[in-house]
C-alpha cells in the first residue's frame, strides 16, 4: 500500500482491521451497498430517489450502522429515525474518492473567525493513493461524476430521470441540452438546446436543434449492433480499425501542446538560474537594488504564468496520452455486451461519452436530414466501415414526389401570409389552441402524479430535499 489512512473512524462501506488499526478492510454489509447506490445512480436514479428507495427497504443509515458497530461520532447520541436516508448522504458516497481505494485528508479547515472546522472544496483536498481496497472502479466512479454534473434538476421538477440525461450537446455552442416531456399535450421527450430558451430566446444560440429522444436510442442502439456484430466476425481488424480511430483523433492541436509544453518547462528552468544569477549579482552588488527588485518581480510574475500554463498542458497531454492507451478497455467494453438485447442505462453510460446534436438541414422540417455525432468513452468517434446502397428509381421517385409535396404546402403557405389570413388564423385560434394543449399537459402530469414521479417540495421543511431528477 502507498500510505496509511489517517482518518479516526472509516468512511462507511470500510472497517478498522483486527490485525491494523491504521489500516481500513472493506465492510462485508455496508460495502455491497456503497456499490448499490453507485449502481442505481448509473441506471439514472437521483440522489432523492435512491435515499428513498434505500429507506423504504429499511436500510440502516450510515450513522446508525457505525453506532451499532461501536464506532463513529454517534456512538453516545440518539438516531430517532435509523432509516431515514437523506439526499445529501447519497451525494457525499457517489461524490468521495475513498471508494477508489484513496485516503482523503485535510477536507476541513479551521477558519480564523468563529474558530471553527469548514469543509473546504475537493480540489484542496490532499488525496493519497491507494491506500486500502477499492469498492468502486475508476470507470464507474467517472461515469457517475460526468453523469451528474450535466443533469438537470427542478425544485417542482417532474418526470423520471431519462437515459440520455446529461450525454446530448448542442453542437454549435456546446450547451448541453435538456429533455421536454410533454411536447404539445402529448407525451413525446424530446431535447432541446439549453442556451437557446435563454432570454431572450435565441440570443445565445439561434436554434433549439429539437430531435426526439426516441431517434437518438434508436441510432446508439442500431450503431452498437453494428459494433458488437463487427467485432464478432473480424475481432483482429476491428481492433486494428479502433487504434487507427484513435491515433487519428490525436490532431495536430496535440502535437503543438506537446510541442509548447517542452518549451515552457525549458524555459521554467532557465528563470530559476536567472533569478538566482541577479541575486548574486545584487548580493555582489553587481546589480542595483532598483534594477534587481523589477527583475525579480518580472520573472516572478513570468514564473507564476507559466506554471499554469504547464499545469493545464500537463492535463491536455495526459488526456491525450490515456486515450491512446484507452483501446483495449473499449474492445473489453464491446465483449462484455456481445449478446445485449436492450439498450440499458448502465450500458449507454457505460458506451457513450457525448452526442453532439447538429441542426436539420432544413430548420423546422421535421422529415429534414440532422446530424448526430456520437462520442465513445475511450475512444471518441468511431463508426464500423460500411457500404452505401445506392438508391432505386422508385426510392428516387419516391423522393421527389415528397418534395414537390413539401414545395407546394410552402408555397400555400406563403400566400396566405403575404395576403395576412395566415396571422388572422393565428391569432384567432392562439388561445383554444393554448388552453387544450394545457390542459392535455396537465392530464399527463396528474397521472405522474399518481405514479409518484412528480412532486412538489414541502413548504418550511428542511428535511425535505428540493430537486428532483429529469
Amino acid at each position: 500500500m502507498a500510505g496509511k489512512p489517517t482518518a479516526s473512524s472509516p468512511s462507511y462501506g470500510y472497517l478498522k482491521s483486527p490485525d491494523n488499526k491504521d489500516q481500513w478492510i472493506i465492510d462485508p454489509v455496508a460495502a455491497p451497498i456503497v456499490k448499490r447506490i453507485f449502481q442505481l445512480s448509473m441506471e439514472g436514479k437521483g440522489p432523492y430517489q435512491i435515499a428513498k428507495i434505500l429507506s423504504a427497504e429499511k436500510i440502516d443509515i450510515p450513522a446508525y450502522h457505525q453506532q451499532k458497530l461501536g464506532v463513529g461520532l454517534w456512538q453516545s447520541r440518539e438516531i430517532k429515525n435509523p432509516y431515514n436516508w437523506g439526499s445529501s448522504t447519497i451525494v457525499h458516497i457517489l461524490e468521495n474518492p475513498v471508494y477508489l481505494g484513496h485516503t482523503c485528508n485535510f477536507k476541513t479547515r479551521k477558519h480564523f473567525k468563529d474558530k471553527k472546522s469548514h469543509y473546504v472544496d475537493q480540489d484542496e483536498w490532499t488525496i493519497i493513493e491507494n491506500t486500502h481496497e477499492a469498492i468502486i472502479d475508476q470507470d464507474t466512479f467517472d461515469n457517475v461524476q460526468r453523469l451528474r454534473s450535466n443533469i438537470r434538476r427542478y425544485p417542482d421538477g417532474w418526470g423520471e430521470t431519462h437515459p440520455l440525461s446529461g450525454l446530448m450537446f448542442c453542437a454549435d455552442c456546446g450547451s448541453v441540452m435538456y429533455i421536454h416531456r410533454v411536447n404539445n399535450g402529448k407525451r413525446i421527450p424530446t431535447f432541446d438546446c439549453a442556451a437557446y430558451h435563454k432570454i431572450p430566446v435565441g440570443s445565445a444560440c439561434p436554434s433549439a436543434h429539437r430531435i426526439h429522444a426516441s431517434v437518438v436510442l434508436t441510432l446508439v442502439k442500431e450503431t452498437l449492433r453494428e459494433i458488437v456484430k463487427f467485432s464478432a466476425e473480424d475481432e483482429a481488424e476491428f481492433k486494428r480499425l479502433v487504434e487507427e480511430s484513435i491515433a487519428a483523433q490525436q490532431d495536430s492541436t496535440v502535437k503543438e501542446k506537446k510541442a509548447r509544453l517542452t518549451t515552457c518547462l525549458k524555459r521554467q528552468e532557465e528563470l530559476e538560474v536567472l533569478i538566482c544569477k541577479i541575486y548574486e549579482d545584487n548580493a555582489l552588488g553587481k546589480l542595483p537594488d532598483k534594477r534587481y527588485q523589477m527583475l525579480d518581480a518580472q520573472y516572478a510574475s513570468e514564473q507564476d504564468t507559466l506554471e499554469r500554463e504547464i499545469r493545464e498542458l500537463k492535463e491536455v497531454v495526459a488526456k491525450s496520452e490515456k486515450q491512446e492507451h484507452s483501446a483495449s478497455k473499449f474492445i473489453a467494453l464491446v465483449k462484455k455486451y456481445k449478446d445485449f438485447d436492450e439498450l440499458t442505462t448502465p450500458m449507454l453510460i457505460e458506451f457513450v461519452d457525448k452526442i453532439l446534436v447538429h441542426e436539420r438541414e432544413v430548420k423546422g422540417r421535421i422529415d429534414s436530414p440532422q446530424t448526430i455525432e456520437i462520442y465513445f468513452n475511450f475512444i471518441g468517434k468511431f463508426s464500423v466501415p460500411r457500404d452505401e446502397a445506392e438508391p432505386t428509381p422508385e426510392e428516387i421517385e419516391l423522393e421527389q414526389r415528397k418534395e414537390q409535396i413539401r414545395q407546394k404546402r410552402h408555397e400555400e403557405y406563403l400566400r396566405r401570409k403575404s395576403t395576412g389570413w395566415q396571422a388572422t388564423y393565428y391569432w384567432k385560434n392562439k388561445r383554444a389552441l393554448k388552453e387544450k394543449r394545457d390542459a392535455a399537459k396537465e392530464k399527463i402530469r396528474a397521472e405522474d402524479r399518481e405514479n409518484g414521479i412528480y412532486y412538489l417540495p414541502k413548504q418550511n421543511d428542511s428535511d425535505e430535499p428540493k430537486e428532483a431528477a429529469l
